[in-house]
């Protein structure tokens, strides 16, 4: 091992797990037989909204709880960020999907084929925003487009990245926020775990692929507990005033500092 990369301890690894866990919001139980959870089926929900990203596993989600019937209608938001060159290369490598086109499209547009081509869902069911550059943006273009078409929404149901599952919600519902009749139901489709292989850290999950790298893992975990802040260098409302407040526990901020000080400056948190 390196001299700079960091040791994980039992105690930073399950640090790191408490910390996915908080970050990985959901609001459903365990999941039966058919990948969906049991008690996703007992409330309507007027729309599935995907916010792409590059884990190809949450898309997977999101298209099998249309299939189900949970929603007549799903969404998919998300242009060109920060996360569209990944999802490229993971679409290009996939066993399945790599006949997707991927050059110079969109993720909503990436997504939308891989629903429709492999997972038989209707185009016409399916809304499409390719605007969205951030989770601000899915979620103000996400609502216009909803209103455009003339789709009341009572219930919706959201699909993120699990590393961005929590800074979703509270973006969405500050985007809501002046109708208290919507309510969101988050569903990241799975919660990441790691654990120590040896010295060498690795995902603790079984039949979930398509993953981020370990170090964009740990980068994305590093970097969302500053984000959810409320405070002048957040994004809560006493910051930059992009999501509503978020609750941190002291125990999630506990294990954050642990980790940082285990990372030594290895990310850089904004």
């Amino acid at each position: 091992m390196d001299q700079n990369t960091p040791r994980f301890t039992p105690q930073s690894v399950a640090a790191l797990n408490n910390l996915a866990a908080f970050l990985a919001m959901d609001d459903f139980g365990p999941k039966g037989p058919n990948g969906l959870p049991k008690d996703m089926a007992a409330q309507p929900v007027d729309c599935v909204i995907l916010a792409g990203n590059c884990v190809l596993e949450t898309a997977e989600g999101a298209f099998r709880a249309l299939k189900s019937g949970v929603s007549p209608r799903l969404l998919i938001t998300g242009g060109i960020g920060h996360a569209t060159e990944f999802l490229c290369r993971k679409i290009a490598t996939h066993p399945v999907y790599r006949s997707v086109a991927t050059e110079a499209r969109t993720e909503a547009h990436m997504l939308a084929d891989i629903a429709e081509r492999f997972w038989g869902i209707d185009r016409s069911s399916i809304l499409i925003e390719p605007g969205s550059a951030n989770s601000g943006e899915n979620a103000r273009f996400s609502r216009r487009i909803l209103e455009d078409a003339g789709l009341p929404m009572r219930t919706i149901l959201l699909v993120q990245d699990p590393t961005m599952q929590r800074r979703a919600d509270a973006t969405f519902r500050k985007v809501w926020s002046d109708q208290t009749d919507v309510s969101i139901l988050n569903w990241p489709t799975f919660t990441p775990r790691v654990c120590l292989a040896g010295e060498e850290l690795r995902f603790d999950l079984s039949g979930v692929a398509g993953l981020w790298s370990m170090d964009r893992f740990l980068s994305l975990v590093m970097g969302e507990i500053p984000r959810l802040r409320d405070d002048p260098h957040g994004y809560g409302p006493r910051g930059t005033g992009f999501i509503m407040h978020v609750d941190i526990p002291e125990h999630i901020e506990a294990d954050y500092a642990q980790l940082k000080d285990n990372l030594a400056g290895r990310f850089v948190s904004r």
